[in-house]
């Protein structure tokens, strides 16, 4: 059942519920690629600047939907219930690992982000939805390395269940969080895949 029409429309809707940040000293870093379009019409409508937080997805071998972990820039989690019930051997998670190291590194090239003084300020953590949590939690991790103030990790839509790990996020904002949840994709009518030019050209935008 779907909630948003698109990521922007969603990104409206997360928007409102982080009013209380509006022309604060706060940054809005999105987890590329679709979730930069969501924190974009959030920087947008709350007068912040805009920012990307690079996140690869650690997927079963078999299923690439399935995460069993993420990495960030120094930040590597892994959820141990995932990667045995997944049965996925340590060979296969290293072989993983390295190969979504080059991807991440390639991209962290393209979007940049990661000069941008944060000690002292309040961050904003979006994404266009949370599955697993596994790079949503990284993309947090790695952003608390910078020393900011505050961590509010933020997504239009959610498993009713689920909770950021103590450490991870100060704040979670999830304005729709559902029992009947399988995959991000369902809640939005148009889900199509972001690509590098339209980060980029998000990223880049006059604010």
């Amino acid at each position: 059942m779907a909630i948003f029409a698109d990521r922007r429309a969603a990104g409206r809707v997360l928007a409102d519920a982080l009013d209380a940040w509006r022309e604060t000293d706060a940054v809005v870093f999105g987890i590329p690629r679709g979730g930069v379009v969501v924190a974009a019409e959030v920087a947008s409508r709350l007068d912040l600047p805009l920012a990307a937080v690079v996140v690869r997805k650690i997927s079963a071998p078999w299923n690439e939907e399935y995460a069993v972990g993420a990495i960030a820039e120094g930040v590597n989690v892994v959820d141990a219930d995932a990667v045995r019930s997944a049965d996925v051997t340590p060979e296969q998670l290293a072989f993983t690992q390295d190969l979504e190291r080059v991807e991440l590194d390639r991209r962290v090239r393209v979007y940049g982000g990661g000069d941008l003084a944060l000690a002292g300020r309040t961050v904003l953590v979006v994404d266009d939805g949370i599955a697993t949590g596994a790079s949503a939690t990284a993309a947090c991790l790695a952003l608390r390395t910078r020393d900011p103030e505050q961590i509010v990790l933020a997504a239009p839509v959610a498993p009713a269940g689920w909770r950021p790990d103590e450490g991870v996020a100060d704040v979670y904002v999830c304005p729709h969080r559902m029992r009947d949840f399988w995959a991000v994709g369902p809640f939005y009518d148009d889900f199509t895949q972001t690509q590098d030019d339209e980060v980029v050209r998000l990223l880049r935008a006059p604010r």
